[in-house]
């Protein structure tokens, strides 16, 4: 793994960080506090808490690695970025949240929006993915 995979792949899991917390953290956030009782203590989510950032640099890493094994396109495409977003969470936060729905009793309503907000963050972090050309080895043509 090159300087380069490295620098897109905590680019990605923070944009990652970021679009979690709009969409956890502000968006839902009155939807998840409406039904706290079905969630951990304000005191045991924190206690917690270290897990996230560890995750979503491994959401990005793992993005970036599968997009780089991909075939190399010809410039910025950023409909394939997005097509590739979609593949990942069509096989990551889709199926996680339509069973984390079957096991928690969770409204309908609430894990409908999970699936839309997401699959609309990985679409944009599969754009930014492309749009930052992992796939490129050098930032710019030498001299």
């Amino acid at each position: 793994m090159d300087k380069r995979f490295w620098i897109c792949g905590i680019v990605v899991g923070a944009a990652g960080l970021l679009f979690g917390f709009l969409v956890h953290g502000l968006l839902l956030r009155g939807e998840y506090q409406a039904l706290a009782a079905l969630y951990r203590s304000p005191e045991q989510a924190n206690a917690q808490a270290a897990w996230i950032v560890p995750a979503y640099l491994l959401l990005g890493l793992a993005m970036t690695w599968l997009y780089r094994r991909m075939p190399a396109s010809d410039g910025i495409d950023l409909a394939r970025g997005a097509r590739f977003g979609l593949a990942v969470a069509l096989v990551s936060y889709v199926p996680g949240h339509m069973l984390a729905f079957v096991a928690q009793p969770l409204p309908l309503s609430l894990m409908l929006r999970q699936v839309a907000l997401d699959l609309v963050a990985m679409v944009l972090l599969g754009m930014l993915l492309a749009w930052l050309q992992p796939h490129r080895r050098a930032l710019a043509a030498p001299p």
